[in-house]
């Protein structure tokens, strides 16, 4: 375990039922090896596939997911990079049947006052331990029922766009730079395929789902996050447009030559630390994925290293649009420079 899982671990009481280990498989393990009752809950599809506990499919306190909800009285948390998704958690964990705990955990150069504002809206008794190998510790007790307010809504009325989101989806309802960026050259997106789906690979909020199908695309959104795809799934009736939204890690599973288009505003970031990783990987994967001739539309920070390995990978790349800080590129698969 690294330190913040240990100190989640050796701050919390013995529990007399099941508890709940939000987004750290590793802690679900060990707290497991301790003969404890755990199951495990994750946003992210990629950290779902690391637990070795039995899992609830929705967010705790939703029906039909699976665990003992009436049971469940502690509850272990890594503590989340968006302070909203820490505020949609707590309005949910208030709401299980018990008296519920909560032991949340991080790096302390990463949390912030605004993370005990957030639980204190939902639990009465918020404080902080002593800190341990830069890592801390935040105590939640006695619960306070309330409503939900997500997924949060907001209007974009120069898009004539109506935005939604859960606490956990990137950008939330804003939309971001380098997104507004590529928004700014959708109508050179090629022709619509009736046959096979544009794919938005990584739809977040679904800006880009919604204006694809608003343009006549049929379109396929992708995301690791169950957050990003609920609220994707909710921008798209807000909208009054028509978008299939899967769960999945990347392009994972698509066939070979299936898609004839794919956009993407690819993350730079895991958690809290930049890495180029996943995007570099949503490069070669769309290059499995593409048909001959197929696009692949990417919008990325303008100090990334991309290009390369888009001419490499996808074929003939050309930068479309760009600022200071974003460039949006087109590849076409198996297109070569003359």
């Amino acid at each position: 375990m690294d330190p913040v899982d240990r100190l989640i671990l050796d701050e919390s009481p013995e529990p007399d039922g099941p508890v709940l280990v939000v987004d750290a498989p590793e802690l679900a393990t060990a707290a497991s090896a301790r003969g404890w009752a755990v199951w495990g809950y994750a946003d992210s599809l990629l950290l779902e596939q690391r637990f070795d506990v039995p899992m609830i499919d929705r967010w705790p306190g939703d029906a039909d997911g699976g665990a003992p909800d009436a049971d469940i009285e502690l509850i272990l948390l890594r503590l989340p990079k968006a302070v909203a998704a820490l505020e949609e958690y707590a309005q949910r964990f208030a709401l299980l049947p018990r008296d519920v705990r909560l032991v949340a955990g991080g790096r302390v150069k990463h949390m912030t006052h605004a993370m005990n504002e957030a639980l204190a809206t939902r639990f009465g008794t918020v404080r902080a331990s002593l800190g341990r190998q830069k890592s801390r510790v935040l105590h939640a007790a006695d619960p306070i029922p309330g409503p939900l307010d997500f997924p949060r809504t907001a209007q974009h009325p120069e898009l004539d766009l109506t935005l939604a989101a859960h606490g956990a989806t990137f950008a939330g309802t804003r939309i971001d730079p380098g997104t507004r960026l590529l928004t700014t050259v959708l109508d050179r997106l090629p022709a619509s395929d009736p046959h096979t789906p544009a794919v938005d690979l990584g739809s977040g909020n679904g800006t880009l789902s919604v204006l694809l199908a608003r343009a006549g695309h049929r379109v396929l959104a992708l995301d690791e996050s169950r957050a990003a795809c609920a609220s994707t799934a909710a921008s798209a009736r807000l909208n009054g447009v028509e978008v299939d939204v899967e769960r999945a890690d990347g392009l994972t599973g698509r066939p070979d030559g299936s898609s004839g288009l794919i956009v993407c505003n690819p993350p730079f970031h895991v958690g809290t630390a930049k890495d180029s990783t996943p995007a570099l990987a949503m490069i070669d994967d769309a290059a499995r994925v593409l048909r001959p001739g197929g696009e692949l539309w990417l919008v990325f920070n303008a100090h990334l290293p991309y290009l390369p390995r888009l001419r490499q990978r996808i074929g003939r790349t050309e930068i479309v649009a760009r600022n200071p800080k974003f460039i949006v590129s087109r590849s076409v698969r198996g297109a070569r420079l003359a």
